[in-house]
């Protein structure tokens, strides 16, 4: 599967907003610095997820971004949607004309590869990944109450 960065970055900027948003907006300043995201970039993705609802926008001073929906009801299939980002394997351009009209011996089995891996995506809830990031941080760190 290739996914290309605009996705990546999406479901990355979210989660940034996610890990550090609970008490103020975040700036894209603050993203772009933390993960290593062009400004420009983020600003043109952020467009796309305001318009879709998964962030809102705060203005004002100690203005930024925030979630505009749960954790729990923002998926990664929701997020890399958002950003128009295809999960497209098959390499046939979505129209199953792979070559002369007729489809590629394999275009079936891609295609439905596709569609797990849109169903897995749509499984995974920006929640859990908070989550496997404060484990994973607990674990690094040695602790053992946050678990």
């Amino acid at each position: 599967m290739k996914l290309t960065s605009r996705g990546r970055y999406a479901v990355t900027a979210i989660l940034d907003i996610a890990l550090h948003g609970q008490s103020m907006p975040v700036s894209l300043a603050d993203i772009a610095e933390r993960q290593a995201i062009s400004l420009s970039y983020l600003e043109q993705l952020f467009a796309q997820l305001r318009r879709e609802g998964l962030v809102q926008s705060v203005r004002g001073p100690g203005g930024g971004y925030q979630l505009g929906k749960s954790p729990a009801e923002i998926s990664v299939g929701t997020i890399i949607a958002a950003v128009n980002e295809s999960v497209d394997i098959t390499k046939c351009k979505g129209n199953g004309n792979c070559h002369d009209d007729s489809k590629c011996l394999t275009h079936t089995l891609w295609e439905r590869l596709e569609d797990q891996i849109g169903q897995f995506l749509n499984t995974i809830s920006l929640a859990e990944l908070v989550e496997e990031h404060k484990e994973h941080d607990c674990e690094t760190a040695h602790c053992h109450d946050h678990k």
